[in-house]
């Protein structure tokens, strides 16, 4: 096994973020703007997580891969992570789909999206490619998923989440030895394979993976000129490794970065509005699982110029008050109840609203007497006074995008719709 430093390995090498996906399981949410830029947490967007890992790291090189919807997402990057600079050897390039190498196709695949920015990884030479996925929620150091990339001399090691069992037939799933080495990848399987030592556990794939950049394109070019690939990792570039390479899982748990607070490792795919509310909400509990108060792992993004959050009025039934919640900047709270709730920047609760559960994007004006539970609310929605939403399931249906659990997206075409 070679011996290798984590800091010379993360500069060695190259993180290309898959930014593209429009997530559609999150509905109107992603109608204007791809699942990585939708906003997460009280001042981030989703991509945050994914890049933060990546500079906490200490990567310095990144490529973001964008297609769909992407001026949001460009325009958050443009803002928040222009902090890169070139003399230092840093760099963020913002790799749009713009039919570069076949005027015929966008981006074919995660495989395809690579293999179309082939020049640009050339041009600086990184000797080991990162592949992440931008729309996930967590912490973790990929410098230690690099060490043991070279330390096994894998061809691929794939980033691996402990699930339960018996959850685990909704997951790419591996099954591997006790070395970690990766004997079959098995599609959302009905008996999933458990791991070594832990009967009750499997490992799904994250959708991040590790290669020598040389390896890489040498697949990729491969890859590029078969008619039957669908040019994906998971689908195609993984499952050939497994079978005929050297392929290696590395546990998440290993390199997942926790704080005191934090009781075990943290991993969420908010792709679906119920998954996407969950989160958030998990955030104002009195110990959260995940912790975003941790100074040494910070989750850096676009700081909107802010007014600190103001809480005005103090008269029965219209005072100003928040408890287990998170208000941001340039937020006012002007007579209203919040309870369990997490507003963005901006957000101005009126007089008499009463607010639980309820996730509140940027600049979303709540009007006088409004009663609102278990809700998320598009940027910059002004809600009408007096609206009632959680109380009714067949009302809200009507109305709303209302979920099977009761969870309510609200944007401002369906408030348009209500007043005409």
């Amino acid at each position: 096994m070679e011996n290798v430093s984590t800091h010379q390995l993360a500069r060695e090498t190259m993180a290309f973020v898959l930014a593209g996906g429009r997530g559609s399981r999150l509905k109107e949410l992603t109608d204007i703007r791809a699942k990585p830029a939708v906003y997460f947490g009280g001042k981030a967007r989703i991509i945050d997580f994914a890049l933060s890992n990546a500079v906490n790291s200490g990567i310095r090189r990144i490529g973001v891969a964008t297609q769909y919807k992407a001026h949001s997402l460009i325009r958050h990057l443009q803002r928040g992570w222009s902090f890169f600079r070139a003399e230092r050897n840093e760099s963020l390039d913002i790799l749009p789909a713009s039919q570069r190498v076949d005027e015929g196709h966008w981006y074919l695949g995660t495989a395809d999206a690579v293999t179309q920015n082939i020049d640009i990884i050339e041009g600086y030479a990184p000797k080991y490619i990162l592949i992440l996925a931008g729309d996930h929620i967590y912490k973790q150091d990929y410098s230690l998923m690099l060490k043991q990339h070279v330390e096994t001399g894998a061809d691929v090691t794939v980033g691996c989440i402990e699930v339960p069992r018996k959850e685990a037939s909704a997951f790419g799933v591996m099954a591997v030895d006790e070395n970690d080495r990766i004997l079959e990848f098995v599609e959302k399987p009905a008996d999933p394979p458990q791991m070594p030592g832990d009967p009750e556990q499997s490992l799904a794939s994250m959708g991040i993976y590790v290669f020598k950049t040389e390896f890489l394109i040498d697949l990729l070019r491969k890859d590029a000129a078969s008619d039957t690939s669908e040019h994906d990792f998971g689908k195609n570039i993984i499952p050939a490794l497994v079978a005929g390479g050297k392929a290696y899982a590395h546990p998440f748990s290993r390199s997942c970065v926790t704080s005191t607070k934090e009781q075990s490792p943290y991993w969420r795919d908010v792709g679906t509005i119920d998954a996407f509310w969950q989160a958030n909400i998990d955030l104002t509990d009195f110990e959260p699982e995940l912790d975003l108060y941790e100074q040494s792992w910070p989750i850096w993004t676009y700081a909107e110029i802010t007014p600190p959050a103001k809480f005005i009025h103090d008269e029965e039934d219209r005072r100003g008050m928040a408890v287990s919640s998170m208000v941001s900047g340039g937020c006012i709270i002007s007579g209203s109840r919040l309870t369990n709730c997490l507003l963005h920047t901006g957000v101005r609760a009126n007089s008499y609203a009463e607010l639980t559960g309820v996730i509140a994007m940027p600049y979303v004006e709540i009007g006088r007497g409004a009663r609102l539970k278990n809700v998320v609310i598009d940027r910059s929605v002004k809600i009408p006074a007096g609206l009632v939403v959680g109380e009714d399931p067949e009302q809200d249906s009507a109305r709303f995008r209302r979920t099977e659990s009761g969870i309510c997206l609200i944007t401002q075409s369906m408030i348009d719709r209500l007043e005409k």
